[in-house]
């Protein structure tokens, strides 16, 4: 088998890459991380089994050891018996070494796994889930519980919840063991047990809210790097590098303050143990030494114990560290089940499912929408609070999904009707309703008044699947994938598309030519957003994308809006070829892209201020004369500038 087919083998049966991960979700956090593991709940009960069997071994080897003190040592007529005892170490040390391999094996099998599939199904969740979510989560915080709680979860798993079962296995066989040599021994030995298991649930709870804090903080710091690279350009090109440094600089005090503030509970908890058990150590010595010569237990079995009571403190004190370590495995099950409990949108939900395209004939009927409220976030001037009031006030406030209030309309008693093939233009300033009319109309968005009919059926009995797969959009700044020019005209068809529909959709958005003046052609990579790509070019591979996805209606989101006049005069030529014969959704800010619209509407505040054909308009007095008055003069203006700017340099 070659490399390459062993890397694409997938790691997970599909019973196990199956499994419906909403059946994790649990308050009770163990329970779902117990959950989690499905499939894997053999595999991480043989690893911890592993860990007893190896400490067993461990053991043993104290047992024997005090026999050879005892019986053997100083004994010329037993001398025999030291190749067998040395026999009986090394065979004990390969049990333990064999058994300490395969639990190490199986709990990184249970935790790579799970990881696996849970990174598999973050994704898939957070690509299903519906357009109000991301638009009140921050990228930066979806990004955090994807990978660095998923990493936490896994070291969990590989390294925590096993170690729980080690130490008490540990704990368990050398407290036996010891109680066998000795029960008073055994008994004083474990004094402090339950005060050290006191103080490590203390520091858990302190840590728990410590942490959860931290990763608060750093999901903000990520969100604020990644709005920064991807609006590199803006920055840059207005000269506040300086601004965001600071801004930059502020989020990092913050994180820095609140790991300050988790490491000084780690640092607090490590002395505190420390001390107490080795109090307890040095107490336990000075008894069996007094035991060993009044002669109540050999010189065997006090140098058993003596290393045995060593099993017993460690593991008490590691389990300690455990607990207040497992606090960030549980924290971040807590932060990703939030997102995991979180529905997904029924794309196949809907009892109309016409065999071909639709016709494109719709109606707004008194249509009113308003979006969702994200619950207030945390404020800024936590950082300005003592830590344990500001991790307070996270831990009380809202998830970033939960708790949603609707805000005031953005839609009001919106109707009009548009024919199959007609052309539909939406005019109208800054957060008049353009975006979110047209929203609703693949179901991004549900309308919550009102009734939108397609083809004389209610919008919502149509699955968003098929909307979706019907309706073409060319948005303002369209977006590219970081794959060939090629992939990413051909991404909305979902089928393989041999070379020459290709180049036709290209040859119709006027973009082919410029595709073969690269050197590698229609397999010339385009970087992150398309930007080794001009904005025209970018914005005409968008409408071959769609010209090739040949969708029954179109929605065209400003698609001129950002480019040059004489590169929106070949956009909107192709845009032409686009809308024939397909209902077609047009938001624009020029007149000369409306004009020979059938229905232009004018939006002020939700409402439809104007309605009816460009002559229509023009013969009335209003908001849609103004502009275009407005528009003639500077386009006149600029016209007379570049003549005298002629004239002058003739």
């Amino acid at each position: 088998m070659t490399v390459a087919s062993s890397q694409q083998k997938p790691p997970l049966n599909d019973k196990l890459a199956s499994y419906d991960l909403k059946q994790a979700v649990d308050d009770n956090r163990l329970a779902g991380l117990w959950r989690l593991i499905s499939g894997f709940h053999w595999t991480f009960i043989g690893a911890t089994l592993a860990l007893g069997m190896a400490a067993l071994a461990k053991t043993a080897v104290y047992f024997v050891f005090r026999d050879f003190v005892d019986n053997v040592l100083g004994q010329p007529a037993k001398a025999n018996l030291v190749p067998l005892i040395a026999l009986s170490f090394i065979g004990l040390a390969l049990l333990e070494g064999g058994f300490t391999f395969l639990s190490g094996r199986w709990a990184a099998r249970t935790a790579e796994g799970t990881a696996y599939r849970l990174r598999n199904y973050l994704f898939d969740q957070i690509q299903r889930l519906p357009f109000a979510y991301h638009a009140k989560t921050a990228t930066g915080e979806l990004i955090q519980r994807s990978t660095s709680d998923v990493d936490h979860i896994r070291r969990f798993l590989a390294d925590q919840a096993t170690a729980v079962g080690r130490v008490a296995m540990l704990f368990i066989v050398n407290f036996i063991a010891i109680l066998l040599l000795n029960w008073q021994l055994a008994l004083f030995s474990v004094i402090v047990v339950p005060l050290v298991l006191l103080i490590s649930l203390w520091f858990f709870r302190r840590i728990s809210k410590a942490y959860e804090a931290y990763q608060e903080q750093e999901a903000t710091l990520s969100t604020t790097l990644q709005e920064n690279l991807t609006g590199v350009r803006v920055v840059r090109a207005f000269a506040r590098q300086d601004y965001e440094r600071a801004k930059f600089e502020k989020d990092n005090w913050e994180k820095y303050r609140r790991g300050r503030w988790l490491l000084i509970n780690h640092s607090l908890y490590w002395p505190t143990t420390d001390i107490i058990s080795g109090l307890q150590m040095l107490a336990g010595f000075t008894f069996a030494a007094l035991l060993a010569i009044d002669g109540t237990i050999s010189v065997g079995t006090y140098l058993a114990y003596h290393q045995l009571v060593i099993w017993i403190i460690w593991p008490m004190r590691n389990l300690g560290r455990l607990i207040v370590e497992m606090s960030t495995g549980l924290v971040s099950y807590q932060r990703v089940s939030k997102v995991i409990a979180e529905e997904r949108e029924p794309l196949d939900e809907g009892d109309v499912r016409p065999a071909g395209p639709p016709q494109g004939h719709v109606v707004y009927d008194h249509v009113a929408f308003a979006y969702e409220q994200a619950p207030e976030a945390t404020s800024t001037t936590d950082a300005a609070k003592p830590l344990d009031t500001a991790t307070n006030s996270q831990e009380q406030a809202a998830d970033p999904a939960e708790k949603a209030q609707p805000m005031p309309h953005v839609l009001r008693e919106i109707s009009f009707e548009c024919l199959p093939g007609q052309v539909i233009a939406l005019m109208g300033g800054a957060g008049s309703g353009k975006t979110s009319l047209v929203n609703l109309l693949p179901r991004f968005y549900d309308a919550t008044g009102g009734l939108i009919t397609l083809d004389g059926q209610p919008l919502n009995r149509y699955p968003r699947r098929y909307l979706r797969q019907n309706i073409g959009i060319v948005e303002q700044e369209p977006f590219l994938f970081s794959r060939s020019i090629r992939e990413n005209i051909t991404y909305g068809v979902g089928r393989a598309v041999p070379d020459e529909e290709v180049y036709a959709a290209a040859r119709a958005a006027a973009i082919h030519d410029g595709i073969l003046s690269f050197p590698d052609g229609y397999n010339t990579l385009v970087g992150e957003k398309g930007v080794t790509l001009s904005g025209g070019q970018k914005q005409r591979v968008a409408i071959a994308r769609t010209l090739l996805k040949n969708p029954r209606i179109l929605i065209l989101d400003d698609a001129t809006s950002s480019v040059d006049s004489e590169t929106e005069a070949e956009i909107r030529a192709a845009l032409q070829r686009l809308m024939e014969n397909r209902t077609t959704f047009v938001i624009a800010h020029r007149i000369q892209s409306v004009m020979d619209a059938d229905l232009i509407l004018v939006l002020k505040d939700g409402r439809v201020l104007q309605h009816g054909a460009h002559d229509e308009l023009m013969a009335q007095p209003g908001f849609y004369r103004q502009i275009y008055d407005l528009q003639a003069r500077m386009e006149d203006e600029l016209q007379r500038e570049i003549a005298g700017n002629g004239r002058s340099n003739a």
